[in-house]
């Protein structure tokens, strides 16, 4: 979700009232998501690398994020919609860590969506903490290194706890993954956009789910012979999950 700084700039604010801006297009494309029927939806709210932006721009998100969950927690319920976490959540504040534990037991139970945030997130960190814990485990005789496959790996990461990515969507112009679930994205489909996050709308998540429904998903075998992960066929807009 890329692209509130330079919002905000552009129009001479300072980059907390972009980010500010930014989370109603969180609020915008979890709704959407959740009337597609998407599965699944992961947002890169805040990367481990995120801490070293200025001190009053991390406050400012971790009041925001703060403030996101409070207000979001009774349509997560209302939906349906199970809320997880993936990356260091020690990082976090404790006033943010204690809300979103509390909102993510509130939800464990409901199984119509299951949005999941990457905070204090990088994936390059997700698979180091990953290989040190398979050594811990090997060298302590809990594990045996032969066991260590891509099925295993898939099983310890948690960011694959809802399964590979789909459809990977970034906004602003860049065309990188940026450290973005590198393990689940091995054979996602990709959709840059020009536009910035706090302009993202629903007819933009509406274009690239439309965009990845019109391409071939191979996975290294011949074209039309693999249909695994699909989002359906063009015509019908419902999905299997997407991680934007």
């Amino acid at each position: 979700m890329d692209g509130n700084g330079r919002w905000a700039q552009k129009q001479g604010f300072l980059r907390t009232l972009g980010h500010r801006e930014g989370s109603e297009s969180v609020r915008r494309t979890v709704r959407s998501a959740r009337r597609l029927g998407l599965d699944a939806l992961t947002l890169y709210a805040f990367s481990e690398q995120n801490w070293d932006r200025p001190r009053f721009e991390v406050d400012a998100l971790m009041t925001l994020l703060e403030d996101f969950l409070i207000s979001e927690r009774d349509e997560l319920i209302r939906n349906g919609i199970r809320l997880r976490m993936i990356g260091r959540r020690e990082r976090l504040p404790d006033r943010v860590g204690d809300v979103l534990d509390r909102i993510v037991a509130e939800t464990s139970e409901l199984d119509r969506m299951t949005l999941t945030l990457a905070l204090s997130y990088g994936g390059r960190e997700e698979i180091a903490d990953a290989a040190r814990e398979i050594a811990r485990r090997a060298a302590s005789g809990e594990l045996d290194p032969e066991a260590v496959d891509e099925r295993f790996m898939g099983a310890v990461l948690p960011s694959m706890e809802v399964g590979p990515v789909d459809l990977l969507i970034r906004t602003s112009g860049e065309q990188r993954v940026s450290n973005f679930l590198l393990w689940a994205t091995a054979y996602a489909e990709m959709v840059f956009t020009d536009t910035l996050w706090p302009d993202f709308s629903e007819e933009d998540f509406y274009a690239a789910i439309a965009a990845y429904q019109a391409r071939d998903r191979r996975f290294g075998r011949v074209a039309c012979a693999a249909t695994e992960g699909t989002l359906g066929d063009p015509a019908t807009v419902v999905a299997s999950g997407v991680h934007a």
